[in-house]
């Protein structure tokens, strides 16, 4: 059942940190708890059956602050609780839904006593949420309106009923196996929203490993999920960054858990914490708790030990300056593009197709590639976006916009930056085209995207 209601927001709360300050104050945690309890652990499946009857979630000895003391013996500094996976089974008491923790068998707010007991210890908060509901069918290709409404009432219990919360980590959107895009649920108008209740929560997409690593693409932090292969470059990151991983087998609880050994504590400091926390990266560890809603004893010698070979050693690892994430939508993502000759098959269409790992490739003949997009409609735009991941070629380049016909130059001079990103921002034009020149390469250009975009300003 769903219960739609008033989206009232509460006062803004009052902040005067910066978007880099509050990236360096996550930084500064450098290790956290990750905690996925819910259906998935009495199902014996991390992606459960949505429609399991509410009484099927009945911890008998729940106890958040067993899990809270395991994560201070790691000398953890916040824990991140998996609110609600993509089954849609939520552990707070929600006004949304019935499919809650309150109205299952436990008949507990296990979000509160999660909260709470980071409170007792002075340790943040932050909390992961899937936008895939499959209990409520919010699913690709069929979103309608009061679906987004729903998601957002429940952001807004979850931003007002708990606290001061340091990161939202919100999964499931523009991923490969959800296909939720940020033009089926609007990226901008979720992000805005939930920086209207709470300015200093971080909000950050779990997918966004597929951008590149040189530009905050629709989160304010770059982040990693280990499990399914994302992997920090050390040498090349310096985005502050996010990186998760299960000291168990799988994210949620399984039968043999128990008695399987996790993974190593030793490897999980050396080859994880350490050099993560060296490349401005926080690291969280997942911990899977039981059916009866506790952390097995052997996960709990792990942290134990992980205590003993790791220390915060005050050394500050400085987050460097990132400007505002791109959170707008993409107008230029699958519009018509025309270019000067290309080399072989690498065409003009790669350039446009919300693909980073695809470029469009200008023949080397070409003393002057252009590559011009065609926007449809005559709509604002104050931002263009050159990515060239892989040869990084470009130094320096012509941006131009059309309307009415007519032309106007809105950049032309060296590149901003000698990374592969380059981010152009300017004062809001209207335009039915953008047109990129490359005036002067090192070697073969290559246009992986060429975005588009009217940002919130």
């Amino acid at each position: 059942m769903v219960v739609l209601l008033a989206l009232s927001i509460p006062p803004v709360f009052a902040t005067e940190k910066s978007l880099h300050e509050l990236q360096q104050e996550f930084i500064d945690l450098k290790f956290g708890l990750f905690v996925h309890f819910g259906m998935g652990t009495f199902q014996g499946e991390d992606w459960v059956d949505p429609d399991v009857p509410v009484l099927a979630f009945n911890p008998s000895k729940l106890d958040c602050r067993q899990w809270i003391d395991a994560a201070e013996s790691a000398n953890m500094k916040f824990g991140c609780m998996s609110v609600k996976h993509h089954c849609g089974f939520c552990m707070w008491n929600t006004a949304t839904t019935d499919y809650n923790s309150q109205k299952s068998a436990a008949g507990r707010d296990v979000v509160k006593e999660f909260c709470d007991a980071l409170h007792e210890k002075d340790m943040k908060v932050m909390f992961h949420f899937s936008i895939l509901d499959m209990h409520e069918k919010i699913l690709p290709h069929n979103i309608k309106r009061y679906q987004i409404d729903f998601i957002k009432e429940q952001l807004r219990e979850l931003l007002t009923n708990y606290g001061p919360v340091t990161v939202l980590m919100i999964d499931g959107w523009d991923a490969p196996w959800s296909r939720l895009s940020y033009e089926d649920i609007c990226f901008e108008e979720i992000y805005r929203f939930c920086k209207r209740i709470q300015p200093e929560c971080l909000v950050m997409d779990l997918n966004g490993a597929q951008y590149p690593a040189e530009a905050l693409f629709y989160s304010d932090l770059k982040t990693y999920e280990q499990g399914v292969g994302q992997r920090i470059e050390k040498e090349s990151c310096f985005l502050p960054s996010m990186a998760c991983y299960p000291i168990q087998r799988t994210w949620f609880w399984k039968e043999d858990m128990p008695s399987s050994p996790t993974k190593s504590p030793v490897e999980i400091v050396k080859d994880n914490l350490v050099p993560m926390n060296e490349a401005c990266c926080t690291f969280i560890l997942n911990v899977a708790p039981n059916r009866d809603g506790l952390f097995d004893r052997n996960a709990v010698e792990a942290l134990h030990e992980i205590g003993k070979l790791w220390k915060d050693d005050g050394i500050r690892h400085t987050v460097a300056e990132t400007g505002a994430p791109i959170i707008a939508t993409n107008l230029a993502k699958n519009k018509h593009a025309i270019v000067s000759w290309s080399y072989d098959s690498m065409l003009h269409d790669f350039a446009t197709d919300d693909n980073f790992s695809s470029p469009w490739i200008s023949h080397n003949s070409v003393k002057k590639p252009w590559l011009q997009v065609e926007l449809g409609d005559t709509q604002p735009v104050n931002a263009v976006v050159i990515t060239d991941r892989d040869a990084n070629a470009i130094s320096s380049y012509r941006i131009e916009c059309r309307s009415h016909g007519k032309w106007q130059t809105l950049f032309d001079g060296k590149a901003p930056t000698s990374r592969c990103v380059k981010i152009n921002r300017f004062n809001t034009v209207y335009a039915d085209a953008v047109k990129l020149t490359v005036t002067a390469a090192d070697g073969q250009v290559q246009i992986h995207e060429l975005g588009v975009y009217n940002e919130p300003r």
